[in-house]
């Protein structure tokens, strides 16, 4: 089986696809309803949440789109606050919508700079809400989510809708403490299912924000969303088969009590994958590895040698899926994850696979030079 070294889809647990196994039920009846009721909660306790919560049959992307037609209108003005190729994506989902997008873009491998953004909402006192991705997966870098969410809530009092898709679950993200108003994740990432379902919290602000809102929406209405889940039901028809998987792991990660021990086992990864690449000479793309990702890591293609390259030698002689890169950083960086269903084992094939494949290429990695 190949090591996929992804930041998502990620691997799934053989215990995941047992409960993905059973077979279907009625989406209308008392056995969904339990279903529901129960992973809903779960994801409250995962989130750190009282506020309403709704799972969606759709990629993260889905959950993105949901969170801008439901609480902005045509024309509003936003900050959008990006820092690689998932934040240009959110931005571009409001602007498509019709919202007058301010955006605030940071080079690659930098954290958004909190006083950047006190500032722009300073000089532009018109905006109402700000768009923010926590944990950038073209990168690997996280942001300072607690300090933004301090000044856009405590100092001005804007909306604040949060991509969480590759931190929930992985990295902490207090949702309630923090003050965020909307926050997607998605099943792929560290919640160890297969892709096919979001997840998006709704804060009692969003839903006056929803009221007036005047983009349009239909799949992706959250009023469509609350009022079935009011009955145990959702919307539409659900992924049965992802939901019965994301039911379970969620149960699983939240056995120990909290999800302390799985922000712990991150952090662990995430160190453990940075150490090994510095070892070896490969620099990481995270100017300061203080806001480096705990989800995935972002590395350099070393000199002298391509990434697709390097890529396809993981894949065809060390049977090791790695990410290439995305956006601006497209051809410049190779990218490996760690959350989820992963092991240090995992992450030292991907260290023995580069010690041998890297010098066929041209590059003599550190530890063997």
């Amino acid at each position: 089986m190949p090591n996929l070294r992804l930041p998502g889809p990620t691997p799934v647990p053989p215990e995941v696809y047992q409960a993905m196994s059973k077979q279907m039920i009625d989406h209308r009846g008392v056995e969904f309803s339990e279903l529901i009721e129960r992973l809903t909660s779960n994801l409250q306790r995962s989130f750190q949440t009282a506020n309403d919560l709704y799972v969606l049959s759709s990629s993260g992307t889905g959950a993105m789109e949901a969170a801008v037609v439901n609480t902005l209108s045509v024309g509003e003005r936003v900050l959008g606050v990006t820092i690689g190729n998932f934040g240009d994506r959110f931005l571009k989902i409001a602007s498509t919508y019709g919202a007058s997008v301010n955006q605030l873009k940071f080079d690659e491998g930098e954290v958004a700079d909190p006083e950047q953004i006190r500032q722009a909402l300073k000089d532009d006192p018109q905006i109402t809400a700000v768009l923010v991705t926590h944990n950038e997966t073209s990168t690997g870098i996280t942001n300072d989510l607690e300090t933004i969410a301090s000044i856009v809530k405590d100092e001005f009092d804007k909306l604040l809708l949060v991509d969480a898709i590759s931190s929930l679950g992985s990295i902490k993200l207090p949702v309630d403490e923090w003050g965020l108003d909307v926050v997607v994740a998605g099943s792929q990432k560290g919640w160890m299912c297969p892709p096919g379902l979001s997840m998006i919290s709704f804060s009692d602000r969003a839903w006056r924000a929803a009221e007036k809102s005047t983009m349009p929406k239909f799949y992706f209405s959250m009023a469509e969303a609350k009022k079935s889940l009011s009955n145990g039901q959702t919307p539409w028809t659900p992924a049965l088969s992802i939901m019965f998987g994301l039911d379970y792991a969620v149960q699983q990660m939240l056995s120990q009590g909290d999800m302390q021990a799985v922000y712990d086992f991150h952090q662990d990864m995430a160190e453990y994958t940075r150490a090994g690449l510095k070892s070896m000479g490969i620099g990481l793309v995270a100017k300061d590895e203080k806001f480096a990702s705990n989800t995935v890591t972002a590395a350099w293609v070393p000199e002298g040698i391509t990434d697709e390259a390097l890529l396809s030698s993981l894949r065809d002689n060390y049977d090791i899926i790695a990410a290439e890169g995305r956006g601006l950083l497209a051809g410049k960086v190779f990218r490996i994850g760690h959350m989820g269903y992963v092991t240090k084992e995992d992450i030292d094939d991907v260290f023995q696979a580069l010690k041998d494949a890297l010098p066929k290429l041209g590059f003599t990695p550190s530890e063997v030079s």
